[in-house]
């Protein structure tokens, strides 16, 4: 049977008493001794050095009442019982020094004495695992009560034990995750559990969060609702700042994102102040940050470890608290390798990353956002449309087909749905109406379009970069880029695209023949999925 250690703060003025009559007074260290059905082996008795005297007279008691208990005293001078953090130091260099054995031993803490500050200290510690105990409360007898000494309840922070508190904390975790969900019932289990994840990391963390994934898989959303469950849980006051940092180019990149000073270049006749300054207080969302410059990823690398940055053409930092979150549709680790971004700015970022799936990825939740999209669309227009049942099943089974690109993902499918809603007659979405739209999306998504084919290399490259190439090389180029945009992943368009080849070797990478190809024209898979 395991020993019963208690551990408490001597009460200065609960366990205090004149010699003469001390024993008509309750004196909750003592009465500790005294419970019935808990015995207690040991005491660890924590007091300070003006208690020395109160210490002797309530060992000396314990020893009457209980001789069997061993009392241990601890001295930890505390200048100031109210200072909050001088006293969870004390209390946390005595929990680091002693020598817990949970395997032999189960441990109390008496929150009973001790100033209202130590007993906040005791919970943090206990809750933290600092301390293995359970919380022990101890109350003086009621009027009634067989109980002299009065009675004690033992707080097991284990939440699992408690189902009502249980219940009461899964319902607001599973609103929280609701809440970044936007309130869609999706049924992803992988994208529920990435949820489940993002809700902790959002709550518990003010660590950077890196969203990855294709364009219109919902990071920009995502960031959003971040920002405002943070703000909810009063972590953040300040606004969200978002910028897409595709748009940031030359000397006006370091402008935005860190303000400049009156006089800093020519033009610049006024202070800005800079995104990552407007952020203070808050969250900033830095999307697409693949494509920042080299120079834009120093200052940001430590703008988010120092919380400092230098405007341009300042003499001083400026200070700037936010919390951030990025955004990227590359993958970031090749960009390292490639040196094109940061390794050490890619490590402080990578700590937390989630890869939003594509929607092709995740068919099964089209049927939820379907709803989602009808309910934004009514509260933009001001228009209650709805589907008839055979349209909503038309539609369904089109969407959820396994040739059903959704390239766009999301983006795809909020206008789809606008579409639908807005030709629809008397605000109901028939067959005809989904017939049309199906129509729409199936030409927008046909391969084998030279002038579909032109229109992603064009997309792509630009026009210039473009007008570059020789007609060889565009009409190839193009193949691969429209194959590449058809598949889940760099790997499935290598093996569409050397379909024959690969059957001829003995060995080979498909992947890595696609990437080496597109790293001739400067680019990589993601690039294209991104555009």
């Amino acid at each position: 049977m395991r020993r019963r250690v208690a551990i408490g703060i001597l009460g200065t003025t609960l366990d205090a008493g004149r010699t003469d009559d001390r024993w008509k007074k309750w004196r909750p260290t003592v009465a500790l001794c005294q419970q019935p059905g808990l015995f207690i082996d040991r005491l660890e008795l924590i007091h300070g050095t003006q208690s020395r005297q109160l210490a002797t007279q309530i060992i000396a008691d314990i020893e009457q009442v209980s001789p069997a208990t061993e009392v241990r005293t601890h001295l930890i001078s505390m200048r100031d019982p109210w200072d909050f953090s001088e006293v969870y130091t004390g209390l946390r260099d005595f929990a680091r020094a002693y020598a817990f054995d949970p395997e032999k031993e189960d441990y109390f803490v008496n929150i009973t004495t001790g100033t209202h500050v130590a007993q906040i200290c005791w919970f943090l510690l206990t809750e933290a695992r600092f301390i293995p105990a359970r919380l022990l409360q101890l109350s003086p007898r009621k009027e009634g009560s067989d109980y002299p000494n009065g009675s004690h309840s033992i707080i097991d922070l284990d939440l699992s034990r408690y189902d009502a508190i249980a219940t009461r904390f899964a319902a607001e975790r599973d609103e929280a995750t609701s809440f970044l969900k936007s309130g869609i019932a999706t049924r992803n289990p992988a994208f529920n559990q990435m949820i489940d994840q993002i809700e902790k990391v959002t709550i518990r963390s003010r660590a950077p969060v890196l969203l990855t994934g294709p364009t219109g898989a919902g990071k920009s959303q995502l960031a959003k609702r971040i920002y405002e469950l943070k703000k909810a849980q009063r972590q953040v006051s300040g606004a969200f700042i978002e910028v897409n940092c595709a748009t940031l180019r030359g000397d006006q990149a370091m402008s935005t994102l860190f303000g400049h000073v009156k006089g800093a270049f020519t033009g610049a006749q006024n202070e800005r102040a800079g995104l990552m300054k407007s952020a203070n207080k808050g969250v900033l969302f830095l999307d697409e940050i693949g494509e920042l410059g080299p120079d834009e990823q120093a200052m940001c690398l430590r703008a988010i470890e120092e919380k400092r940055f230098l405007p341009v053409g300042a003499d001083q930092d400026v200070m700037s608290d936010f919390q951030l979150l990025a955004g990227t549709n590359r993958d970031l680790s090749i960009g390292v390798k490639e040196g094109k971004f940061r390794e050490d700015l890619f490590a402080r970022l990578n700590l937390w990353t989630f890869q939003l799936p594509a929607l092709r990825d995740r068919k099964e939740d089209i049927e939820p956002n379907l709803e989602f999209e009808l309910r934004r669309f009514g509260e933009r227009e001001g228009q209650n449309v709805t589907f008839n049942k055979e349209a909503r099943d038309f539609y369904l089974k089109f969407a959820m087909a396994p040739e059903a690109m959704w390239r766009a993902n999301f983006r795809d499918l909020s206008a789809s749905v606008t579409r639908m809603a807005t030709l629809a007659p008397l605000g109901r979405i028939n067959e005809e109406t989904v017939r049309h739209e199906i129509d729409r999306l199936g030409a927008l998504w046909r391969p084998g379009d030279a002038d579909n084919r032109e229109a992603i290399l064009q997309e792509v490259l630009g026009p210039q970069r473009q007008s570059q190439l020789d007609i060889f090389d565009r009409a190839q180029l193009a193949t691969v880029l429209e194959v590449c945009r058809a598949s889940a992943s760099v790997s499935a368009a290598g093996r569409k695209l050397f379909a024959v080849s690969r059957l001829q070797k003995t060995s080979g990478n498909d992947a890595d023949r696609l990437r080496k190809y597109l790293m001739r024209f400067d680019l990589c898979f993601e690039d294209i999925l991104r555009k």
